[in-house]
C-alpha cells in the first residue's frame, strides 16, 4: 500500500470551517418585524423567508434581496453561453435556462434570472443568486455536455460560469 506524505493531505471538508465566509450584501443583516410584501416582484416574507402566496392586510411593503439586486444591476452570478454548438441551438438551450429558473424560483423567489444579452456570439445571463448560476451550468452540461467552468470570486459573493462546445 502506497503511503501518502502528510503534507500533501487532501483539503477535507473540515478544513474549510477555517475560511473566511463570503456574504452576499444584499440579504438583510435583520428579518422585517411581521409580515412583509415586495412592492416589486409580489414574494411575502413569512415565517421567517420569502416565499410565494398571498399577503396579509397587515403586511408592510419592503424590497427583497433579489430585487434590490435587479434595480441595482449587481448580478450574484452570470452564466455564459458560447461555441458553435451553442450559436446552432440557441433556441434550445435558452429554453433549458428558463426551465431550470422556472424549477428554482418556484420554491425560492431570491433565485431568478435578471437579465439574457448577446455578447460577441456569446449569450450572458444574469442572475440574482449564486447557486441558480451554477445550476443553469451544470443543467446545461447534463443536457448538452460540453465544457463546464465554475469560477467564485475570491472576494465577493459572485460566481461566474462559462458553458461551451
Amino acid at each position: 500500500m502506497k503511503r501518502r506524505d502528510p503534507r500533501q493531505r487532501q483539503r477535507r471538508h473540515i478544513d474549510r470551517s477555517f475560511d473566511t465566509l463570503k456574504h452576499d450584501p444584499y440579504l438583510e443583516r435583520g428579518k422585517p418585524r411581521g409580515p412583509a410584501v415586495c412592492p416589486d416582484c409580489g414574494a411575502v416574507f413569512r415565517r421567517g423567508r420569502w416565499q410565494w402566496g398571498e399577503a396579509s392586510e397587515r403586511a408592510t411593503p419592503h424590497l427583497c434581496a433579489a430585487c434590490r439586486r435587479v434595480r441595482e444591476r449587481a448580478p450574484a452570478g452570470t452564466v455564459r453561453l458560447s461555441g458553435e454548438f451553442f450559436a446552432a441551438h440557441r433556441s434550445e438551450m435558452l429554453a433549458v435556462v428558463r426551465n431550470e429558473e422556472r424549477r428554482e424560483s418556484r420554491l425560492h423567489p431570491l433565485q431568478r434570472v435578471m437579465a439574457t444579452r448577446e455578447a460577441r456570439g456569446a449569450l450572458e445571463v444574469s442572475t440574482t443568486d449564486l447557486h441558480l448560476a451554477r445550476r443553469i451550468g451544470e443543467a446545461l452540461c447534463s443536457a448538452y455536455h460540453g465544457r463546464l467552468q465554475v469560477r467564485y470570486s475570491p472576494d465577493e459573493y459572485r460566481v461566474r460560469v462559462n458553458w461551451s462546445r
